[in-house]
């Protein structure tokens, strides 16, 4: 990965931030693991100055505390002016931010749209950027499936899905913090695309669930219409490497 260089990952210690940092430190870097367990507040800026001097990058993958539509728009709008302000003070030279496929395509889910208006922070900060828009990570099927039970029946609409493991977002948003920015979006994906409701049922057979997956074009998504390309990139995006069979024995492996 090169000459080393201090990466600031902002949400460090969560699912995805946690991994990044890993992979960051074991090629040599100086990756800063910054979250409020870690005494950096985005929210407050408790801590954020610090964090960031002599960062050359920072990534964040910080989410917000709330899903509630006000309270997920507050963080996310709140959230990026603080880290972009204290990104300038600092110097910092790219700014990477993790985002989601599908963002500007479903008006009615509220956590999207805060993405959006997040993503657009980004973009008008002046600091150079890349957009890494990932789609959903194969870590949430089981709680996909959960949200969906209604009288025991798992009910998903029939849009394409393309999910992807966090072990690939993670090495990807790794790699990307060490390129040059793109001031642009890219898209990440998983290496197989099928339906929503047929990739969850094979899910949940892999993993023996008998809960029956029903495919109903009226079925939101955490409020949002599934449309057939709602969720999947629409043209080109780096694709994970992991498929559904590996990430499952990848987890009984380390259970």
């Amino acid at each position: 990965m090169g000459v080393a260089k201090k990466i600031v990952v902002i949400g460090g210690t969560g699912l995805i931030g946690s991994k990044v940092v890993g992979l960051l430190r074991r090629a040599g870097h100086q990756a800063v693991a910054a979250s409020p367990d870690t005494g950096v507040n985005t929210l407050t800026g408790e801590g954020l100055d610090e964090a960031m001097q002599g960062a050359e990058a920072v990534i964040d993958v910080s989410n917000a505390p709330s899903f509630e539509t006000q309270a997920v728009l507050d963080f996310f709008q709140s959230s990026g002016r603080n880290l972009q302000a204290a990104g300038r003070r600092a110097g910092v030279r790219h700014h990477v931010t993790l985002s989601i496929v599908g963002t500007d395509r479903m008006p009615g889910n509220a956590y999207f749209q805060a993405k959006l208006a997040q993503e657009e922070i980004v973009r008008q900060a002046g600091t150079p950027f890349t957009i890494l828009r990932s789609t959903q990570f194969m870590e949430f099927l089981g709680g996909i499936a959960d949200m969906s039970t209604q009288d025991g029946v798992v009910r998903l609409p029939g849009g394409q899905f393309q999910p992807i493991a966090a072990d690939d977002v993670a090495a990807i948003l790794a790699d990307t913090a060490l390129e040059a920015p793109h001031n642009g979006i890219v898209e990440i994906a998983g290496p197989e695309r099928a339906p929503f409701d047929a990739f969850v049922d094979r899910y949940l057979r892999q993993v023996g669930d008998p809960r029956p997956v029903s495919r109903e074009p009226s079925a939101r998504y955490f409020g949002g219409e599934v449309r057939e390309l709602s969720l999947v990139p629409l043209g080109e995006a780096r694709l994970g490497q992991t498929s559904l069979e590996d990430w499952l024995r990848r987890r009984a492996a380390a259970a």
